[in-house]
């Protein structure tokens, strides 16, 4: 006799290796996800809101909270990047003149991450919060997992 719990769980879809994490419902944040995919140099970037549950099963599977969550993250081959890293190494993969923003990570990342701070912990005072995540169009949905 089988056990009901014999069958396997649903597998998951494998992760992209270039994620960009991001907070669905703040308008900077989409703002800002919008302008990434129309200055990229090559569409290698995927999108996925932090509150979906794409963007939490990446965030577990790369060992961060899924909680209270003020910066953008960045999975690139591997590798996680936040606060002003991850804006950085956006701006590497985007046409220039952005792309040299990358010039800023000459300063140090402690400065650089308090600039940030400030920013994420006023966004939706600053730049207001939608009540539900982007739909991204038929052109853009398979750049953002779902």
């Amino acid at each position: 006799m089988e056990s009901e719990f014999s069958e396997n769980p649903p597998r998951q879809a494998p992760l992209p290796s270039r994620l960009i994490l991001f907070d669905g419902v703040c308008v900077l944040c989409n703002g800002s996800m919008q302008f990434v995919l129309r200055h990229e140099r090559m569409p290698t970037f995927h999108f996925a809101p932090i509150q979906s549950p794409p963007g939490r099963q990446a965030l577990i599977a790369y060992g961060q909270a899924v909680e209270d969550w003020d910066s953008v993250v960045v999975i690139d081959d591997g590798t996680v990047y936040l606060k002003s890293d991850a804006a950085l190494r956006i701006a590497r993969g985007l046409k220039a003149p952005w792309s040299w923003l990358t010039i800023l990570r000459v300063l140090p990342r402690g400065l650089r991450d308090w600039f940030y701070d400030r920013v994420a912990r006023n966004r939706y005072r600053l730049f207001g919060r939608y009540d539900h995540c982007m739909v991204p169009g038929p052109d853009l949905r398979r750049r953002f997992l779902s």
